[in-house]
């Protein structure tokens, strides 16, 4: 009976610890867009990183989908050796007006494929995106991942707010406003308070020194001039003795 229990104990740890792991990796093994943040309304360079998550698999093509309500007029994407991409667009329902020009059409999905990314590695696939909104916080990219035995699995679910983060999160840029004028502004001058403050040490460290020199070598002659006197002094006592 002892026995029996013992081995049921030993089981259900066993399978927590198997539950942990699976997780686990659903939490952090995902595809995601790297830096995590850009600046609103300017141009950035992303990278869509993709780890393989299976033992017996490799993944083959990767196909990630632009939010078509937040076009983009610009997406050119870097060439990574062994993989060929895609970039296909569509027509806007309300053309975009970009430096002066309108732009009636937007990229919205980019694949890669021919390559592959073995189990235990991920690869990297950058993007130099831009003109990116200023009206919105985020972009949500949807993505899908195939591998060589024909798994698919699309990375689409977005998470809540206050809601655990889904099995297959979607990939997220968070959008950040650009650092205010008045910032750098301070900045410089803080900048030129301390370049001031390391001038205005340096040129008293300067006089120190030089009014240093001058007593030294006050001292150094006066020394000699005493030393002089006392030879004459020596050598006229002799010739009066003499």
């Amino acid at each position: 009976m002892i026995a029996m229990k013992t081995s049921r104990v030993s089981f259900a740890a066993a399978l927590a610890a198997g539950s942990v792991l699976v997780l686990s990796g659903t939490a952090f093994a995902h595809v995601g867009v790297q830096p995590g943040e850009a600046t609103k309304g300017g141009y950035a360079t992303i990278n869509f990183k993709v780890p393989n998550e299976r033992d017996a698999a490799s993944t083959t093509q990767l196909e990630v989908n632009f939010p078509v309500d937040q076009p983009l007029s610009s997406v050119m994407p870097q060439d990574v050796p062994g993989w060929t991409v895609n970039v296909e667009k569509s027509k806007l329902d309300k053309p975009l007006t970009v430096h002066g020009k309108q732009i009636n059409e937007a990229v919205t999905k980019v694949t890669w494929s021919g390559g592959k990314i073995e189990p235990g590695k991920f690869q990297q696939f950058p993007l130099s995106v831009g003109k990116l909104p200023d009206s919105v916080d985020k972009m949500v990219f949807k993505a899908i991942q195939t591998y060589d035995n024909g798994e698919v699995v699309r990375w689409i679910e977005e998470a809540k707010d206050g809601a655990a983060e889904p099995q297959n999160p979607a990939p997220v840029l968070k959008l950040v406003a650009a650092p205010a004028a008045g910032d750098h502004h301070d900045d410089a001058k803080a900048d030129g308070a301390k370049t001031a403050g390391a001038g205005h040490e340096d040129s008293h460290s300067e006089a120190a020194k030089s009014s240093s020199d001058t007593t030294a070598r006050a001292l150094g002659v006066a020394g000699i001039v005493v030393g002089l006197g006392g030879v004459a002094f020596g050598v006229a006592s002799r010739r009066r003795t003499s």
